[in-house]
């Protein structure tokens, strides 16, 4: 019998990031129960065109994150453009424009180091390809509080920097490709 260890999914990726969750994505079904929350690394003016773009290509409730908003199942959440995403302990989400953090506004790390603490064991985190050391110390965090970590596999990464930043870190559970990514997400969000 499957057991609803996990509440969230935090994932995070830069260059080659959109054809990473393309993928992971089309194995989603359409009744998954967990929400995933991402922060890509996009164009500081992006007004929604990666939302939409997403939109276009799949069936899933995908969305940008509110201010204040509820965290609700069944949803994939992105940062906005130009703001750093953050989950409350109310299981809602905060934007703030504080300073960029690894050069990055939204940035991977301040979204999982949110999130793990309110999620902590029930929290998966995944960093994917990208350009910078955003999601390291992110990853880090989410290991001390308990919850699964994964790196998406340099060897198929567009840009390996990002996830071997943080394999590097020592605490990274699974390095796994996209298509290993997209069969474990899918065993974990199934209703």
């Amino acid at each position: 019998m499957k057991t609803n260890r996990y509440k969230a999914i935090v994932m995070g990726g830069s260059v080659g990031s959109m054809e990473a969750l393309l993928e992971i994505f089309s194995g989603l079904p359409r009744n998954f129960r967990l929400p995933i929350i991402i922060v890509c690394h996009v164009h500081l003016h992006d007004n929604g065109g990666v939302v939409n773009f997403f939109r276009l290509q799949n069936p899933l409730n995908i969305k940008t994150a509110d201010d204040k908003e509820p965290i609700r199942p069944g949803y994939i959440y992105f940062a906005p453009a130009n703001y750093h995403l953050l989950v409350e302990q109310d299981e809602t989400f905060s934007l703030t424009v504080d300073s960029k953090v690894n050069y990055s506004r939204p940035a991977i790390d301040v979204l999982f180091e949110s999130a793990a603490f309110v999620y902590g064991e029930q929290l998966i985190g995944i960093v994917l390809t990208g350009a910078n050391h955003d999601g390291a110390k992110g990853i880090s965090c989410i290991k001390k509080m308990g919850g699964q970590t994964i790196a998406q596999n340099p060897d198929t990464a567009e840009c390996p920097v990002m996830p071997l930043a943080a394999i590097n870190t020592g605490d990274v559970d699974a390095i796994l490709s996209i298509q290993q990514i997209r069969g474990f997400i899918k065993l974990e969000v199934v209703s």
